[in-house]
């Protein structure tokens, strides 16, 4: 009687301590889900437009004018295509409120993540920019003006047609290529970062070529250059509604599409 009693207790306490593991494993999940689906990806956008931003400076910086708008076209590019491939099961690899806010709007992240997103990119683009002031010599960083985006026209209305436009182009990579469902490809990172780059060099002595709010205000903060800021807000933000309007209209898949399902 006495060792059936005993191991009776002792099958019992067994169980007691599984079920504690049990419940202190799927807290410990809980928790790590937590981290992953919130703070990780907002870190990520944070690290992410840091170094995307300080390449893009240090490209304008470097260049000097001497290489046109080619060498800033291909750091661009070339940078925004592995950070994507890098980050982007992370955070989606967006680096850019433009792209963050097509990119909710067509459906392919939840609000409780965009405004978290747009306040890291803010953030990372003004740490890399201050990243390099540091870096470069001050008559080196002073005469490109901190890699401050600025048009190449005194026509300002041309300047914002060719941010919206070029924005169109890349929020429209973005969302067909990366969000919607019957379009996206394994190949979207390489394709966004060729779009960056292509688009650089067809508008970048127009315009800048910046379609990233992000991109133009770290710089801007650092540097204290203003001049028609308001133009690398504005153009990215009516090239990404107007994306916006074409998937969920016409591009987008079934689920996406708001007309003609």
């Amino acid at each position: 009687m006495s060792g059936s009693k005993s191991n009776t207790e002792v099958f019992t306490v067994g169980e007691v301590g599984e079920e504690v593991e049990e419940v202190e494993g799927a807290r410990n999940d809980n928790n790590r889900c937590m981290y992953e689906m919130y703070v990780q990806p907002c870190l990520a956008e944070l690290f992410g437009t840091s170094l995307f931003v300080f390449v893009g400076c240090a490209s304008v910086i470097g260049n000097n004018g001497s290489n046109g708008v080619l060498q800033p076209a291909l750091a661009h590019g070339l940078t925004l295509g592995v950070l994507i491939m890098v980050f982007g099961q992370i955070s989606g690899g967006h680096f850019n409120p433009a792209v963050s806010l097509s990119v909710y709007m067509c459906g392919g992240m939840e609000l409780l993540l965009t405004v978290p997103y747009l306040a890291a990119q803010i953030l990372g683009g003004m740490i890399g920019a201050a990243l390099t002031k540091v870096m470069y010599p001050a008559e080196l960083y002073d005469f490109a003006l901190g890699g401050v985006i600025q048009p190449g026209t005194s026509d300002l209305g041309k300047a914002m047609m060719a941010e919206t436009m070029l924005t169109l182009i890349l929020t429209t990579v973005v969302c067909l290529g990366a969000v919607n469902n019957q379009t996206r490809s394994p190949s979207a990172p390489f394709c966004i970062g060729l779009t960056v780059t292509a688009n650089i060099i067809a508008g970048g002595m127009l315009s800048g070529a910046c379609m990233n709010p992000a991109r133009a205000f770290g710089p801007a903060v650092v540097a204290n250059q203003w001049a028609h800021h308001w133009l690398y807000w504005v153009g990215p933000i009516c090239g990404a509604l107007l994306t916006v309007t074409f998937v969920r209209l016409f591009f987008g898949d079934q689920r996406t599409r708001v007309l003609l399902k």
